[in-house]
């Protein structure tokens, strides 16, 4: 029977703010067995990109990270926002570990192919070392993962948060039984966006086909879903969706 492991990605809205983060890291401290915590900082990269006089352009929700973008990326995803992560996980007795995918090599990615737009030094992963972050969380350690992976050439590139998670849950199921949180801003997925307690309570290949084709689910969290179900055909267990302080609780969206 595989040990229990759960990998959390929250977004930089709820590290960003302190009395989210509180929250978050109590509720994440609380968590049973094996755990691993992706986060994003994106409102952060766009003030201090704005006091540093260096454009933010955003194409789809994703961020154009030119030379400049990307020195302030790694500045806050890397350094401000996971050390005040790990920080606050180590004063709570977790034995957290910040990590981009450059460090031990965990994620390798390439530059995203320029198409209708480049988005310059963006990554799309490649592949996660599920061995050796297994020999990291078998040993106790709690890794903290930032929103950064690397090509193996020496650029570091800006990769979406969701998508690390993703790939990470994938490479850790061969050695455990995962579960995928994604936090957002609602209890679930919703029936009815405008009630917080239509949320569906669970989505299945099957039924999301039904929900996509009559339109209950629709805009940005197709895409969402869509990789969701690619996590569990890949071996993750079930993917939760739920809001930050609703973590480690029943209720949210189980995808399985």
């Amino acid at each position: 029977m595989k040990e229990q492991l759960t990998v959390v990605k929250v977004g930089g809205k709820i590290v960003e703010t302190p009395s989210t983060l509180e929250q978050l890291l109590t509720d994440f401290s609380a968590l049973p067995g094996r755990k691993v915590l992706v986060h994003g900082g994106g409102r952060t990269a766009t003030d201090l990109a704005a006091r540093m006089g260096v454009e933010t352009r955003m194409v789809g929700g994703r961020r154009v990270t030119d030379a400049d973008m990307l020195r302030i990326v790694t500045m806050v995803y890397g350094g401000l926002v996971n050390k005040n992560v790990v920080a606050g996980l180590q004063a709570r007795g977790v034995n957290a570990l910040g990590l981009t995918g450059a460090d031990m090599d965990v994620i390798r990615s390439h530059r995203r192919e320029v198409g209708e737009v480049d988005y310059g030094f963006v990554g799309d992963v490649d592949r996660v070392d599920g061995d050796r972050l297994a020999r990291l969380v078998a040993d106790g350690v709690v890794p903290v993962m930032a929103p950064l992976t690397h090509d193996g050439r020496g650029t570091l590139l800006n990769t979406n948060a969701d998508t690390i998670a993703g790939e990470t849950a994938k490479a850790l199921a061969a050695r455990f039984d995962v579960t995928l949180v994604y936090c957002f801003e609602h209890a679930g997925v919703l029936a009815d966006p405008d009630d917080e307690g239509s949320v569906i309570p669970r989505i299945t290949r099957q039924s999301f086909a039904a929900l996509a084709a009559d339109g209950t689910v629709s805009g940005g969290m197709l895409p969402k879903i869509e990789n969701s179900l690619r996590a569990v055909e890949a071996g993750v267990a079930r993917v939760v969706i739920t809001r930050a302080d609703a973590i480690g609780q029943p209720g949210g969206t189980v995808i399985e």
